[in-house]
């Protein structure tokens, strides 16, 4: 209620104080302000200069013109040298800007509601924050699963490695009779005999250890070094009863006297023809 009284005392004097000045030329008026007027809008708005406008309101902040202020509009005759004087009309002005600063302090009350505003970049902090969060665990499966295919890899490179060494090493434990290839497991450096069906050489009868006739191929072995079964084949011998270069074997019987690493062949020739093969150093292949 007092705001409204010193308006109207303002405005009253104010407009006596133009009156006073308006010699001929066009009467100074008041303007209501706007919020988005400024001292230049008005300006062009109404012909007149900043300077006159500023002059003309001596007591009104140019950043601080609000939508209801009373503002002193000088007449455009006299803008050049427009100037408001006297004790009356700077107490109008005065009066009119009161309630810019009174207006001003109850603004400044109400800006703590505003406040809750600014949480908003706090939502956006936390979006940003869960995106990077998404983004590292994106990153991190990526990485892990290149990881995982590495070690497959890997691990398949290593299976194949073994598979191939594995092979090579099959085709190269392998050994050529007659045209014909066999793999083998073993190869044993011995001292190799002869010996016959003689009845003083075989207490049991001219059989080998299983019982079955005696016949070209059959050797006696000592099966801790030889397995009782095994197929053979023996090179590096050098005897006319024999097949030359070597001969396939099966290991099926044994002797007192083969220990170690000896092998004693069976020959289907008399004693007397046998005692000439001796002792010779052969190499003994066991076949898979």
């Amino acid at each position: 209620m007092n705001n409204i009284w010193k308006k109207g005392i303002a405005a009253a004097t104010l407009g006596i104080a133009i009156l006073a000045q308006t010699q001929g030329a066009h009467a100074q008026g008041l303007y209501k302000a706007n919020d988005d007027d400024t001292f230049w809008k008005l300006s062009n708005e109404f012909g007149v200069t900043v300077n006159a406008l500023i002059q003309a309101n001596p007591f009104v902040d140019a950043d601080n013109i609000y939508a209801g202020l009373q503002l002193v509009i000088p007449a455009a005759a006299q803008a050049a040298s427009a100037k408001v004087e006297g004790p009356v009309a700077i107490q109008a002005a005065k009066a009119l800007a009161e309630p810019a600063k009174e207006e001003s302090a109850e603004a400044k009350q109400v800006k703590p509601a505003a406040k809750p505003a600014a949480k908003a970049p706090a939502k956006k902090s936390a979006a940003k924050q869960a995106a990077v969060k998404q983004t590292v665990v994106k990153k991190a499966t990526a990485v892990k699963k290149t990881a995982v295919k590495q070690t497959t890899a890997t691990r398949t490179a290593a299976k194949k490695a073994t598979a191939k060494k594995a092979t090579a090493k099959t085709q190269q434990n392998r050994i050529d009779v007659n045209g014909k290839s066999y793999a083998f497991k073993d190869v044993v450096q011995a001292k190799a005999s002869a010996y016959t069906a003689a009845a003083s050489e075989n207490g049991w009868g001219p059989v080998d250890y299983f019982g079955n006739p005696l016949k070209l191929g059959t050797i006696a072995v000592d099966p801790d070094v030889i397995p009782m079964g095994s197929k053979v084949y023996i090179t590096g011998y050098d005897y006319n009863g024999l097949p030359s270069g070597g001969m396939l074997a099966v290991a099926t019987d044994q002797g007192g006297a083969i220990n170690g690493n000896r092998i004693d062949i069976f020959v289907p020739q008399s004693r007397e023809s046998a005692s000439a093969f001796g002792f010779q150093n052969v190499k003994v292949f066991i076949l898979n």
